[in-house]
């Protein structure tokens, strides 16, 4: 089971037990983060297209660090003008384990399937 979720203005393709770096999130370290835009959720044998999200379906996931990531240099040049311009960058970001990808489906279906055993 898989699902592509929309977070700081990107879409990632997520299932359980992956490590996904987003941008900086202000929750701390092992705390649970809940991601409910979900566009896409794909089980085995079907797939659920959202219209612009999936409704009842959430991803959780636990913030495992913060960080910074490998440093670019930005570096603005004119040919003859003796302009040149040096500047770094570290983009901070959050690492997070996808720890369940939740559906409202599964839950009915539990449910349904309880019901069945106690009748």
């Amino acid at each position: 089971m898989y699902a592509i979720i929309e977070e700081c203005g990107k879409q990632y393709k997520v299932t359980k037990g992956d490590v996904v770096f987003f941008e900086k999130f202000d929750v701390e370290e092992g705390k649970k983060v809940v991601f409910e835009k979900v566009i896409l959720v794909s089980d085995d044998d079907k797939v659920e297209i959202g219209n612009p999200y999936v409704k009842g379906v959430k991803v959780e996931g636990k913030v495992v660090s913060h960080g910074k990531g490998k440093k670019i240099v930005v570096f603005k040049y004119k040919a003859k003008k003796n302009y040149r311009r040096k500047q770094g960058h570290r983009q901070p970001y959050t690492k997070v384990e996808i720890t369940d990808i939740k559906t409202g489906t599964t839950k009915t279906a539990t449910k349904k399937a309880e019901e069945k055993v106690e009748a």
